[in-house]
């Protein structure tokens, strides 16, 4: 069985996280998507357990889709699983560059993880989490960026009493 690893800190997951997750589906009999603590993120929109309600609710529908928490080393999450592939979304050239290096180092800490870079869609190579965590502060609609119910999370974390009428 091969099994795919999807990690990231997903505050908030978007349409661009989905497009990976759907396209790493189609390749892998399984997909864990692992919500990681990143100590570089330490001021996050949604507590991990939130994140990981959020990703349950839109990969309901994803039959080999499962989703998992960690707070630790990624290769040593990895260590849980035989053979696992480690799944990276890249937007842009700069993200080859980083996750390459991390790559590398997740290679020399645990040899039986290798990594596999999915280029993200055309409609999501400007898409990030920060961003729309900036457009939710403002009340702007979401809906081209994240699902519905993910609209309304960011819309809830910011007291917005109104949704705005086009999510």
């Amino acid at each position: 069985m091969s099994i795919a690893i999807y990690p990231g800190s997903f505050d908030p997951v978007t349409r661009g996280h989905l497009d990976i997750i759907k396209r790493a589906a189609a390749v892998f009999d399984r997909v864990v998507v692992c919500v990681m603590v990143n100590a570089a993120k330490a001021d996050t929109l949604f507590t991990l357990e939130e994140r990981r309600t959020l990703l349950e609710l839109v990969t309901a529908d994803m039959k080999t889709v499962t989703v998992d928490t960690y707070s630790g080393l990624l290769t040593e999450y990895a260590r849980l699983y035989e053979k696992p592939v480690i799944i990276r979304g890249l937007r842009a050239i700069t993200d080859f560059d980083y996750e390459f290096q991390i790559s590398l180092v997740n290679k020399k800490l645990n040899p039986d993880v290798e990594t596999l870079f999915l280029i993200a869609g055309g409609s999501y190579t400007y898409l990030s989490s920060s961003a729309v965590r900036e457009l939710g502060r403002f009340g702007a609609g979401l809906g081209c960026f994240v699902p519905d119910a993910v609209a309304r999370a960011i819309y809830g974390k910011f007291s917005r009493d109104a949704v705005p009428e086009h999510i």
